[in-house]
């Protein structure tokens, strides 16, 4: 297998089958080589299994169903079946399948409605159906001299090889000949939902068609329930349930099939062997099923969406679930490794299908191939996948249809046993437990036997409804009792469970003031402990900050002195003398001058200090504000949580009250118990004292009957209990209101 698109180069594979035919293969050729083998070994009453895989638009449904002027492997299966079964066809229709492999019995009603089924449903095909009945009469070449029917596309001897063995070979002890009824059904598997495609549905729009469930019958073989059956006599007829089937399949078009299948359909024939008696009986069963599985896909290539998109991925699915089945049996086969889980349950298809792999039937599988290029990867993975099953070794386990004969049930759905030379007695059930549990008839006793039986019976009675009594005073103490001791657990429980729960809380409490308080002495050190690390001067440099200070206040003031002696003296002196005077002394102001700069700019850089001081002093207190408002904030949230712990543990006494509520009124019950014993016990004294002064009347037997039957009638045993329960019961009821009242 080679990619004509991918270039020359590209890697060859390489798949063996058990036969290949190509595409100038005729269906007659191909039904040869595949299928006759099936369906011989299916009249012997061996099961089998034919389904198709590929992709979409391979050619799957019309390597089963063909067309009408060439038939496919299904139509030429059916007329091979009633080529070989012709002269031994059993007409009725009063046996019929019934579950997976056992055979129903039906009554004349349940005939005639079968009937009509099949009438109704061939009347719904309105398309003229003589083009088949022409194909499948040239079909059949009937040779007046040895009156056998073979197929024409057939060979005359596919059914007389030597080692094909009739179905008269397979007869009861007695050697009595054999006849055959053939049964269809046709079925599609859409969107994991089971569909019977042979109900007829109304013309209404809004009808839905009903879904069938896939069960398992006593054996854990699988079967669909309340599929519809139908009875065929011929080939023609097989036709016909097939295209009416093909109506009501689910079909769509995609961009790479016009007409493309969107399920899997099954179409299933089962050919029940019988006796050739005046009432017969079933030989065997055997089945042959046809599926078409819906083609693999990719979405991009298809360009599905919407519902399309959702029944492509459900046939991926399913297909990806099959090929698990069959990796893993494969897997299986090999005694040195583990085996693994065969995943039958995870798709409704591989459930239908897991008896043919198990080994009991026939499967073949036909891989369709589509050769366009455009398919080369899907067709690759569909190769893979059959190559696979290519090396999966089917055992079939040997049966024959004398050997295990399926169970017969009838109408009403119960197994019918039938009498024959060879059943023995311990085949049915004992007598003596079959009639252990019927009545005795009691008009073969006499009078007297009646009369001492009424007694006994009367006795018993009493003594029943007296153990009933007790035993229910009994259980009624001992469930107060229990509910008494459950509320006394259930109120220390709780008294428990609230005491810890203040601890709790209010341990919980201290913690977190403590922490708190913790918190901010912490941070108002901290804050202190950082303001004066900012600002901290020694002692020893303060003073003699303040020394010098001094020192220049002093010098200050000496210079102050100084300039107001020489102001005075130069006012004084005369003008020729001021001139030597500024000249000797003009040094004198300019140091001066210079010391009072130094002094007004020391001034001035202690101010500025002084006034960043400030500032930092103001922000610490702004921070400490913040954190007091914080602190706030924290201890109402503390507050809140503490009201609310308040409130939940005024709820739990509410609850504590009430259950002591309830614990009172189980010790009033208690009481009212008691009582009511008590009044049991003197009704019991009193009733034996008035039975003990009863007489009886002596009239004679007969008359003495008609008496006791008389006054049981009218008043039945047991009315002094009743009305002393509905006493009891009024008396209960005042009680109840009494004590509500108070």
């Amino acid at each position: 297998m080679k990619n004509c698109e991918k270039g020359i180069g590209h890697s060859v594979h390489k798949f063996t089958f058990s036969q290949v035919f190509g595409p100038e293969t005729t269906q007659s050729e191909f039904f040869e080589g595949s299928t006759k083998e099936i369906v011989r070994a299916y009249v012997n009453g061996v099961n089998g299994l034919v389904f198709t895989y590929g992709v979409t638009n391979a050619g799957k449904t019309y390597t089963i169903q063909g067309t009408s002027k060439d038939f496919g492997i299904l139509p030429r299966s059916l007329d091979m079946i009633f080529n070989y079964i012709r002269g031994r066809q059993y007409l009725k229709m009063n046996f019929k399948p019934y579950l997976s492999n056992d055979v129903k019995k039906l009554e004349e009603a349940q005939v005639k409605q079968e009937e009509a089924i099949k009438t109704t449903l061939l009347a719904s095909l309105k398309e003229e159906t003589e083009s088949i009945s022409n194909t499948v009469a040239n079909m059949c070449h009937v040779e007046s001299t040895s009156s056998k029917c073979t197929s024409r596309n057939l060979p005359s001897d596919s059914l007389a090889e030597k080692n094909f063995v009739p179905i008269d070979a397979y007869r009861t002890n007695i050697h009595q000949r054999t006849q055959a009824s053939v049964w269809v059904s046709f079925c599609e598997i859409y969107n994991e939902y089971v569909y019977d495609l042979l109900s007829v549905l109304s013309t209404l729009k809004n009808q839905r068609r009903r879904v069938l469930r896939i069960c398992e019958d006593q054996g854990g073989n699988s079967y669909i329930k309340d599929l519809k059956w139908i009875n065929i006599q011929s080939t023609e007829e097989g036709c016909k349930v097939l295209k009416i089937g093909n109506k009501n399949r689910s079909f769509a078009c995609t961009r790479m099939n016009e007409q493309s299948s969107r399920s899997h359909s099954i179409f299933s024939i089962r050919l029940l062997i019988l006796t050739d008696e005046h009432q017969p009986h079933v030989l065997g069963v055997s089945e042959l099923t046809f599926c078409d599985l819906a083609g693999s896909e990719r979405c991009n290539k298809t360009q599905a969406f919407g519902d399309r998109l959702k029944e492509a991925g459900n046939i991926n699915n399913s297909l990806h679930i099959l090929g698990k089945c069959i990796a893993a049996l494969k897997q299986n086969q090999n005694p040195k490794m583990k085996p693994s889980y065969i995943p039958f349950r995870e798709s409704k298809l591989t459930r239908l299908f897991q008896p043919f792999f198990c080994g009991k039937g026939k499967a073949c599988m036909i891989v369709n191939i589509n050769q366009h290029a455009s398919t080369y990867d899907e067709t690759l993975h569909v190769m893979k996948f059959s190559a696979i099953a290519k090396q999966v070794i089917q055992t079939v386990l040997p049966k024959s249809l004398g050997d295990f004969p399926p169970k017969l049930v009838g109408g009403d759905g119960k197994p019918i046993v039938r009498f024959d030379v060879n059943t023995s007695v311990d085949d049915f059930p004992d007598s003596n437990e079959t009639f252990a549990e019927e009545e005795v008839d009691i008009t073969i006793l006499s009078h007297e036997d009646l009369l001492k039986t009424a007694e006994n019976l009367k006795e018993k009675l009493v003594a029943e409804r007296q153990s009933k009594l007790l035993l229910e005073v009994n259980i009624r103490r001992e469930m107060a009792e229990a509910m008494f001791r459950q509320l006394l657990e259930t109120e220390e429980a709780w008294s428990n469970r609230l005491e810890d729960m203040k601890d709790s809380y209010e341990e919980k409490l201290e913690s977190k003031f403590e922490l708190y308080k913790e918190a901010i002495k912490k941070h108002a050190y901290m804050c202190a402990m950082e303001q004066i690390e900012d600002h901290y001067v020694p002692i020893e440099e303060f003073i003699a900050e303040q020394e010098k200070v001094e020192d220049r206040e002093s010098k200050i003031l000496q210079l102050e002195r100084q300039l107001h002696e020489q102001s005075g003296r130069l006012l004084t002196l005369g003008s020729p003398r001021s001139d030597v005077l500024n000249t000797e002394n003009g040094v004198e102001p300019d140091l001066t001058d210079k010391m009072m700069k130094r002094a007004n700019e020391g001034l001035q850089k202690q101010c500025l200090e002084k006034d960043e001081l400030i500032k930092s002093l103001k922000l610490k207190i702004q921070k400490l504000n913040e954190t007091v408002l914080e602190a706030n904030e924290g201890y109402r949230k503390m507050a809140e949580e503490n009201s609310r712990l308040k409130h939940t543990i005024m709820l739990k006494d509410q609850e504590m009250n009430s259950l002591q509520n309830w614990a009172k009124r189980v010790l009033e019950l208690e009481e009212t118990v008691s009582s009511l014993q008590k009044e049991l016990d003197e009704r019991k004294k009193h009733f034996s004292i008035e039975d003990s002064k009863q007489q009886k009347p002596r009239r004679g037997l007969l008359a003495n009957l008609k008496s006791t039957v008389a006054g049981t009638a009218s008043t039945p045993l047991g009315r002094g209990w009743g009305k002393h329960e509905e006493a009891s019961t009024s008396k209960k009821h005042i009680l109840f209101a009494h004590k509500a009242k108070e």
